[in-house]
């Protein structure tokens, strides 16, 4: 069997409430290792996560892909049960049997990083490291270099429960187990900006329910090879993606927008109208929230008097967690995830477009518009126009 060393980050930071963090994590690795058919043993102690099992290198990626784990790594593990001159002995074993499976010898240099966690051992961590290294460099004729440009580094950890050895640190998603942070419903074009969106709210342990309106066969396509993605993210949840129409749902409202000569609103009401529909399926679903993909000032009905409108009477808050962020900030974040290939092939422009979308627009503005569809009987969903013409605003923050 290997052991992989599992590290969180700001679960630590939880209180009274960090066990039930802990083994939401546990769970969602176990989750993990059953979805790629791994064999493996999850076990905690002493603030870590281990997992052992005789797929070491299998399991490193998956395992790399779930939120919580800020990062891990493959050790060798010396008993804690054994006498400290033993153990140290060990240790000096280990690290020189590490040190040559990474190449070294007297053409590389390394060094030595120690932490002793468990203070009741005898040697401290600057005494550990320079035993090891003597040792391994006897055996080696290994060059010792103690910046960050050596070869080969190789640390050291000593825990209560023992010692453990290794070369290797892979990095994690970090943020929170995902399914802490409740449930929210999100919406999934084509393009860039959602699945990147989406992802960022599962990092902080929300679980989604993906929501897509087809438009066109490629951009639908691409929505859903972007949910697959987000499916290798979505331990310790089934996701399971929903698909409307987008002329169902916004065909009618389109053509009787141009009626009455307000065409440059249609990108609006395009929004409005996903966001109710979203806020409806959250609501059969359980879900808190809605998630988009939006970005101050990106395109037009993304400037914050459009937001504001947009935003006015949905049921549900409206989460945004790109809104700071500029393209190439969502693009770097798309790119490593996965995403941003898929989401850079071929598209098909929306057949809604107006040729001068409104930039800038009131609420007042919105009813009035809103008054003119009611009066021609245009909109679906009327209860909803009527809460918003009789004056009472169930709107809710942005956040």
């Amino acid at each position: 069997m290997g052991l992989i060393m599992v590290r969180y980050g700001e679960i630590a930071l939880k209180g009274g409430n960090r066990r039930y963090f802990i083994k939401r994590l546990r769970d969602n690795i176990r989750d993990c290792l059953r979805q790629n058919s791994l064999p493996g043993r999850v076990t905690y102690a002493h603030g870590r996560i281990y997992v052992d099992t005789p797929q070491v290198e299998a399991v490193l990626a998956p395992l790399s892909r779930v939120f919580g784990i800020v990062s891990l790594s493959p050790a060798l593990m010396i008993s804690g049960e054994l006498a400290p001159a033993a153990q140290m002995a060990a240790i000096k074993e280990a690290a020189l049997t590490l040190a040559r499976e990474m190449g070294l010898d007297a053409a590389h240099s390394f060094r030595i990083g120690a932490r002793r966690a468990n203070k009741a051992f005898p040697w401290t961590s600057p005494q550990i490291s320079r035993e090891v290294g003597s040792f391994v460099q006897e055996a080696t004729d290994g060059r010792v270099d103690l910046s960050t440009a050596a070869d080969v580094t190789i640390d050291i950890e000593i825990r209560p429960e023992g010692a453990f050895v290794y070369g290797r640190t892979i990095p994690g998603p970090g943020g929170l187990p995902l399914g802490v942070g409740g449930r929210a419903v999100a919406l999934i074009s084509g393009g860039i900006d959602s699945p990147v969106a989406a992802w960022m709210m599962m990092k902080r342990g929300c679980a989604i329910i993906p929501v897509h309106f087809a438009q066109s066969e490629v951009e639908t396509a691409k929505a859903l090879d972007n949910i697959e993605i987000l499916k290798q993210y979505a331990y310790g949840q089934e996701m399971r993606p929903i698909i409307l129409s987008h002329a169902e749902v916004f065909g009618e409202i389109v053509r009787h927008l141009h009626e009455i000569g307000a065409a440059s609103w249609i990108c609006i009401f395009c929004k409005r109208m996903f966001l109710l529909r979203a806020a409806e399926i959250a609501a059969q679903h359980g879900a808190g929230a809605v998630i988009t993909g939006e970005s101050l000032g990106q395109v037009a009905s993304q400037t914050l008097d459009n937001l504001e409108v947009i935003s006015y009477g949905i049921p549900k808050p409206i989460l945004r967690p790109l809104i700071g962020l500029d393209k190439v900030e969502i693009t770097e974040i798309a790119a490593r995830i996965g995403t941003f290939a898929i989401s850079t092939r071929e598209s098909a422009p929306c057949p809604y477009l107006p040729d001068r979308p409104l930039t800038k627009s009131t609420i007042a503005q919105l009813r009035a518009v809103l008054e003119r569809l009611a009066e021609c009987n245009a909109v679906q969903g009327g209860d909803r126009v009527c809460d918003l013409r009789s004056g009472r605003d169930d709107a809710r923050t942005p956040v």
